[in-house]
């Protein structure tokens, strides 16, 4: 998934963003902090998940007309919060590749590298529906190594979903992974991983013939086995239309207001990002905030203001300690006195 681009834009407009310790519990504790912060925000808006979320979950929203809420996330601690605000639906995107290692694109994104983030998002959110992304050339080039790799998010990136950019080329591919169990997410659209073929990123759909072909491609992918579409970067008629003749949810990134559910870039949302596509506004300004901080930080540490140290001797101890380290001052090592 691409953060979105500018329209009439061929290039790429590149930003410097792309989104543990013992917490590990799935239950609410009071003694967490994280836990207690999380309870004093807003709980009434979003009450802790008892249950985990499933495919069905998602169908039932859809049936229900209840919107899903996914967030981009590469992070365990990141994850827990987002289960906490009540999101959904979390995507590990192969755009983790531009987030955190500082690659161009996304083609450069490793695989192994998105199977380790995608685990560790699921164990801080053990209860949402996490999304893996299989990145450029680890399904293309062969189904059978697709289908192995498909299985690796499933297994070793304990993934709920495994998304793949395609059109109707991809269906028996598609098919195979169902076939094999692993529930599979259709990109369609925009398909950021084809950007240097297609000499930059663009919206799709925006002629007729496009957006019957985007129509087709969506029904020939949903018959072979995808239990979810993601559309990219298309006109709302042509996502109105999909979502019509769509019998699984349908999310839109950048695709209009008709889609069961939206997606945007965790980092967009929180205002860390130099620009924001038009469809994933920030909600707050959180880059200035993440500054004073670090400026904060930088100026205690210069005037050592600490605070109270929380790691102590016992008096047996420090005297015995005293003791040893004015030996240690008196007779240096290695300068051949006797204790």
């Amino acid at each position: 998934m691409r953060r979105g681009l500018a329209e009439g834009a061929s290039e790429p407009m590149l930003c410097p963003e792309y989104c543990m310790h013992s917490h590990t519990e799935t239950s609410f504790n009071a003694a967490d902090p994280l836990q207690a912060r999380a309870s004093n925000t807003d709980a009434a808006d979003s009450p802790q998940r008892t249950t985990p979320l499933t495919i069905r979950s998602l169908a039932k929203m859809m049936r229900s007309g209840q919107r899903i809420a996914c967030l981009t996330c590469y992070d365990a601690t990141t994850a827990r919060w987002l289960e906490r605000a009540g999101i959904e639906l979390l995507l590990v995107g192969d755009t983790a590749g531009e987030m955190v290692l500082g690659f161009p694109s996304t083609v450069h994104t490793p695989l192994d590298f998105l199977i380790t983030l995608t685990a560790g998002v699921k164990r801080g959110a053990p209860s949402t529906l996490v999304m893996a992304d299989m990145p450029f050339l680890s399904y293309q080039a062969d189904d059978a190594e697709g289908v192995r790799n498909a299985g690796r998010f499933m297994t070793e990136g304990m993934a709920d979903l495994v998304k793949v950019e395609a059109d109707r080329s991809f269906a028996p591919l598609v098919a195979r992974m169902s076939r094999a169990g692993i529930p599979v997410v259709a990109h369609i659209g925009s398909r950021p991983q084809l950007s240097k073929q297609q000499g930059g990123y663009s919206a799709a759909g925006k002629s007729c013939v496009d957006a019957l072909a985007l129509l087709d491609d969506a029904r020939a992918l949903v018959d072979a086995g995808a239990q979810l579409l993601l559309v990219e970067a298309t006109p709302a008629e042509v996502a109105e239309q999909l979502v019509r003749e769509s019998p699984v949810p349908v999310i839109g990134c950048g695709a209009g207001p008709a889609c069961h559910g939206q997606v945007i870039v965790l980092q967009d949302l929180l205002g860390l990002t130099a620009w924001q596509p038009a469809f994933a506004l920030p909600a707050i300004d959180f880059g200035p905030q993440l500054l004073a901080a670090a400026r904060g930080w930088m100026h205690r540490v210069r005037a050592n203001d600490l605070g109270p140290h929380p790691y102590t001797m016992s008096d047996a101890q420090r005297i015995a300690f005293a003791a040893a380290a004015e030996a240690r001052t008196t007779h240096p090592a290695g300068s051949g006195g006797t204790t």
